[in-house]
């Protein structure tokens, strides 16, 4: 039997195949001309504003200011810190060509603001009073990818990066942690995400890091998502870069300086978190359209309800909910309902003359839940904007609380080989490890597991290397698992 083309492969059949589905059908991008490339459609890139202006609150209540750098940086920038040089030369895409001529040095597209920030900094820094230094930038950013997936890994994408420099290195690291806090949060009120906050292991720093924190999810296929992170790059960069500042006793010290960024891969991690065979499921706090309103009725009563529809709309606007009036009267109320599942719209109305009539409105659940009522309830429509506000929060908790619950079902604790296999073939294992890596190359060579983080609030343990037998070297069982 023909799959209907407005539908989705299931998830169970082939998870990848469901996610690319997805993103075309609920209208979140389409392909860009060049390979790798997306263009994001309105909708899509709505949720990445609602997030983007999310964080953007936090990042400027804690003293940060927005600046913004340019797309173009000298070669030569790059190759001042050799481990970040070496690091991003095979995603590095280089003009040689401007103005009908050679350039006299090539010209790299930035694939990250490290090295461009950090000239801009030794010519701002010169005292200890010009610290701490706290600039964020929102911009695109071009890494050649090989395989690119929508949102996931394109060769163009959209960011933020923090960047700051400090007078000793324990300022630093509270920055560095205040960042992933940032992120943490972001994921879990937000996006509904029960992320872990990690750090990465040596093999898995960024370029020129002295550390790398993380925070790792789950997504719905049992694989991790590495969904932002935060770096300490100690006095790397500034040594590079000459960023020193003239300290109280008149010797002339480098900063320490940090890094951390968040991506539109973000909405691929929540479209992969809360996502089902029906479409996309948005909690509440991401949703472009919180509430979507469809007028019913046979011949020209659905139009005549468009009027109740529009000012029911507005009184929800009114207290701050996202609604929308479908006023498609070309099309059947049965397509309205399954486009506005596909794009994972958390409550929809219906609203008929009957209805109108009755003083309420008809709410369904874009997910039915224990204690969630039945499939369809009636609404006051007098006292719609409370209900559906209790409603909204309800769905946001109960997002997340079903993505922890799935989470933690799929994370076992293991002490053999056999046992650590089963469990990255369909979610994490937690693990010891030696800190080798040529141990971690040999796990990842025969399971596509790596160490995703080894997480912070982890609980102290020893013993033997969960591969070579080896004594284990973070004192911790670190998530390892197959990722995005």
């Amino acid at each position: 039997m023909a799959r209907d083309e407005r539908s989705v492969t299931p998830q169970s059949e082939d998870f990848s195949a469901w996610y690319n589905d997805l993103v075309f059908r609920a209208e979140l991008v389409d392909r860009g001309p060049v390979r790798g490339t997306m263009v994001i459609r309105p909708y899509g890139y709505r949720i990445w504003e609602l997030l983007q202006a999310d964080l953007d609150g936090r990042i400027k209540a804690t003293g940060h200011q927005n600046a913004y750098f340019p797309l173009l940086i000298p070669q030569s920038y790059l190759e001042r810190e050799a481990e970040h040089v070496e690091g991003f030369a095979p995603e590095v895409a280089v003009v040689t060509h401007a103005g009908g001529k050679e350039l006299e040095e090539p010209l790299v597209i930035r694939p990250t603001s490290e090295t461009i920030i950090g000239e801009m900094m030794a010519k701002w820094i010169s005292s200890h009073r010009d610290l701490p230094m706290l600039l964020n930038q929102w911009a695109n950013i071009v890494r050649w990818e090989m395989r690119p997936r929508m949102f996931l890994r394109t060769t163009e994408f959209l960011w933020q990066e923090g960047h700051t420099a400090h007078a000793d290195a324990d300022d630093a690291m509270r920055e560095t942690m205040l960042a992933l806090g940032f992120y943490h949060d972001v994921a879990v009120q937000a996006a509904a995400m029960p992320a872990v906050k990690g750090e990465k292991t040596p093999n898995e720093r960024f370029p020129g890091a002295e550390r790398t924190f993380t925070i790792e999810a789950m997504m719905r296929d049992g694989r991790a998502l590495q969904a932002g992170t935060s770096h300490f790059m100690g006095t790397n960069f500034a040594g590079a870069f000459g960023v020193r500042y003239t300290a109280e006793s008149g010797e002339l010290e480098l900063c320490h300086t940090t890094s951390w960024g968040m991506s539109t891969r973000m909405v691929g991690g929540v479209i992969m978190t809360h996502g089902d065979d029906k479409g996309l499921v948005l909690p509440p706090a991401l949703a472009p359209y919180q509430v979507v309103i469809v007028p019913i009725g046979r011949g020209d009563q659905a139009q005549e309800m468009l009027q109740p529809a529009t000012e029911l709309a507005s009184q929800l606007k009114a207290a701050g909910i996202r609604a929308h009036v479908d006023d498609r009267f070309q099309l059947s109320p049965g397509f309205k309902f399954n486009d506005w599942e596909m794009r994972g719209v958390p409550l929809r109305l219906e609203l008929g003359p009957r209805d109108l009539a009755a003083g309420t409105a008809l709410m369904s659940r874009r997910i039915s839940y224990q204690g969630s009522g039945d499939a369809k309830e009636p609404v006051e429509l007098a006292g719609a904007a409370a209900r559906l506000g209790a409603e909204l929060t309800a769905f946001q908790a109960m997002l997340l609380q079903r993505a922890t619950d799935f989470r933690d079902s799929h994370t076992k604790i293991v002490n053999d080989w056999p046992s650590f296999a089963a469990a990255v073939a369909t979610g994490w294992a937690l693990a010891l490890h030696c800190g080798s890596t040529a141990c971690e190359d040999e796990i990842k060579a025969e399971t596509a597991a790596t160490p995703r983080c080894i997480p912070l609030d982890g609980e102290p343990a020893s013993g033997e290397c969960i591969r070579c037998g080896g004594p284990s070297a973070y004192g911790k069982r670190l998530i390892f698992g197959r990722a995005y």
